[in-house]
């Protein structure tokens, strides 16, 4: 059941610190979507689709355009460290604003051990006389002191850490397109050989197309940790409103004009080999030292989205703790208002997934991977829903400052997106199992949200 009480009534202000400005904001946004899925993971996307993989990255996008518009506009109206977990709460129900933010937080644990272990086995490459999980502990206790550090500076950490991937990838747009027109030395235009040869724009048809899909949706994830800081921010409406913006144009123009240079310039079935597609392009620019310099920036980008990942996952199980869905210790501050026992709450499962990566058969492992492959697209759709529901009692209260692009055609269009994401996973073999991994988790997080409930009314949570 939902409330009636007015939507901006239902949430009291968070008593978290204050200190992020919109520069932080976007860079964190921005530090979280690109990740080593930009830097590497684009490479699988090319040789599953070629170059019609633009297409991929196309529909994807505008799902994610769309979801951001729509949690902005929910956002700057009730700005919350709960998010779209709140929204979801107010909205749909109280076990949705439950299920959506653990299903959330889940996801993001096992991001997490998987950034820093593929950015402590990159390091342990340059150190072979260090272990691994020394490298991987050291970054674990470094990033948990920034984020029990003050809000602010944990903000001007990231916004750094984000701008030096953001500097790389503005530095490889302007290399790809002087190296497309061959004004760089030894180098001549490269024309159409690349996009419409070796079968084509589509050599893998449409179903190429729809498995590059899938690949490529969830590169985007991350980028909705801008509503979750910004209840963090000095002025959270007038700071979200920008945010959003800024970080949905700017991830457009990052992905997709960094794809298009990948299948213009290289050969798309070459495009999943050696280093991967970044260093592909820039070879033929024939810098040197471009392959560990590569290396380091994805350990940056690792580690900035590790950064990011373990804020927003200390900033929603403190929101939700606070709602009375989780252990109340979680809600304790320190003076300078960080949430202290979430945020080593977040460390320490982030480094118990490490041990994970390392411990447990490949299949127990997996089965956990599998189960955050789909989750994202849940959690999308409770964005989605919670918006159709809301979007109307905001209305009427005169909270919008931020507004959804023809409303409702386009948040239902939305939905239809979604599902057939999910209808295109039901078909690919790989793609089922996270699908099935993710409704085993969202029947178990249903299951926990019902006990909850039935705790609260026993013990009501002041």
């Amino acid at each position: 059941m939902t409330d009636s009480t007015p939507p901006t009534a239902r949430l009291s202000g968070d008593p978290l610190g204050h200190g992020l400005k919109v520069r932080h904001l976007t860079m964190m946004g921005l530090g979280s979507a690109i990740g080593a899925g930009l830097f590497l993971g684009t490479g699988v996307g090319i040789a599953t689709a070629g170059p019609a993989v633009l297409l991929s990255y196309l529909l994807a996008g505008i799902v994610v355009v769309f979801v951001m518009r729509m949690l902005g506009e929910m956002g700057a109206a009730i700005p919350t460290s709960g998010s779209f977990a709140d929204y979801a709460r107010i909205g749909i129900g109280d076990w949705a604003g439950f299920v959506c933010g653990w299903l959330y937080w889940f996801m993001l644990i096992m991001v997490l051990g998987a950034e820093i272990t593929g950015a402590s086995s990159i390091v342990n490459g340059w150190l072979p006389s260090v272990p691994q999980w020394v490298v991987a502990l050291v970054f674990v206790v470094v990033f948990a002191a920034i984020n029990l550090a003050r809000v602010a500076n944990f903000g001007e950490f990231e916004f750094w850490f984000a701008a030096i991937k953001v500097a790389v990838i503005i530095a490889f747009l302007v290399i790809g397109v002087l190296l497309v027109f061959g004004l760089l030395p030894d180098t001549d235009p490269v024309g159409t050989s690349n996009l419409l040869g070796d079968g084509g724009f589509m050599p893998n048809g449409f179903a190429g197309v729809a498995a590059g899909l899938l690949v490529v949706a969830f590169a985007f994830g991350g980028i909705e940790i801008v509503t979750i800081a910004a209840a963090e921010s000095d002025d959270p409406k007038r700071a979200i409103a920008a945010a959003v913006r800024s970080v949905v144009w700017r991830i457009g123009v990052f992905y997709i004009g960094s794809v298009l240079l990948m299948v213009v310039l290289l050969p798309w079935a070459d495009a999943d080999q050696g280093s991967g597609p970044f260093v592909g392009v820039l070879d033929q620019a024939h810098i040197p030292g471009v392959s560990g310099f590569m290396e380091l920036v994805v350990v940056v980008a690792l580690l900035s989205a590790f950064n990011a990942n373990i804020y927003a996952t200390s900033r929603m199980a403190f929101s939700l703790s606070r709602r009375g869905d989780g252990a109340q210790f979680l809600t304790k501050l320190s003076n300078s208002g960080v949430p202290y026992a979430a945020v080593l709450l977040s460390v320490f499962f982030g480094f118990v997934s490490v041990l994970l990566n390392w411990w447990l058969p490949d299949q127990l492992l997996g089965l956990l991977l599998n189960a955050v492959g789909a989750a994202l697209l849940v959690i999308w759709t409770f964005i989605v829903v919670a918006h159709l529901r809301l979007r109307p009692r905001l209305e009427r209260e005169g909270a919008l400052t931020v507004r959804m692009w023809w409303f409702p055609y386009l948040s239902w269009l939305t939905l239809a997106m979604l599902g057939g994401f999910v209808v295109l996973m039901a078909f690919d073999t790989d793609a089922r199992q996270q699908l099935i991994a993710t409704f085993v988790l969202f029947l178990v997080l249903c299951v926990l949200s019902l006990l909850n409930a039935r705790r609260r009314r026993d013990a009501p949570v002041h």
